[in-house]
């Protein structure tokens, strides 16, 4: 026990050293930028500090589905920088994903900036227009972001079904298999009462998604036959 808890000890520590620093990173980019500082070793309640309300979220609030995607890689999460997303209300957020480890070089948390760039993406595309060079660059993807895990898990349920075109019903074994693959790829099930949540939301009893998800990850993807490592 002692280990652990001189781990914990220590990630607390990188935590309250970098709380101040989120204050700091905010007021340089004014108001449209937000910092967010989270600790994964809570996903349901994973912000612990945040500056700015690009994204609308407070302390205690939820990972969003890009903090799922980090936390279902584990240790070999990597930054993710410059990447451009869309909140629900159509609020264009160029953001960078900074991972925090320990000393062993664990992971457990990561340090998000996000920049309001929807006032730049409509000059561009005015620009563009104006210019002759067509409407601008294509839409970035939806995000969830929200202080309510539920919604967040919500939110990537259903997109794979707007995906797929089809509800559960209209899905064969394989697919249905891969709708958890691709669920538990992006760090769902690292969410408490995600498999429940899941079941209700596909109208699926707990026990068959249990088995749904178990399923997939002991049988293997076939889509992914003669693929690339």
């Amino acid at each position: 026990m002692a280990p652990v808890r001189a781990r914990d000890a220590e990630r607390d520590a990188i935590l309250a050293a970098l709380t101040p620093v989120v204050d700091g990173i905010a007021a340089t980019f004014g108001p449209m930028g937000e910092v967010v500082l989270h600790d994964y070793r809570r996903p349901e309640g994973s912000v612990v500090a945040v500056a700015g309300s690009v994204t609308g979220r407070s302390v205690g609030g939820a990972m969003s589905e890009i903090g799922m995607r980090m936390l279902a890689r584990g240790d070999d999460a990597a930054d993710e920088l410059n990447y451009l997303t869309r909140t629900g209300n159509g609020t264009i957020v160029k953001s960078s994903t900074m991972v925090l480890r320990d000393s062993t070089g664990a992971v457990f948390g990561a340090l998000c900036v996000n920049v309001d760039v929807t006032a730049v993406g409509r000059a561009h595309t005015l620009l563009g227009a104006l210019a002759g060079l067509g409407t601008g660059p294509a839409e970035p993807p939806t995000t969830t972001f929200g202080n309510d895990i539920d919604s967040v898990v919500e939110a990537i349920v259903d997109a794979h079904q707007l995906r797929q075109q089809r509800g559960w019903a209209q899905l064969d074994r394989e697919e249905r298999l891969g709708l958890f693959r691709d669920l538990d790829a992006r760090g769902v099930f690292a969410v408490r009462r995600a498999v429940e949540q899941v079941a209700g939301r596909l109208g699926i009893s707990r026990a068959s998604a249990y088995s749904y998800l178990s399923q997939s990850r002991t049988t293997t993807d076939p889509t992914s036959a003669g693929g690339t490592a």
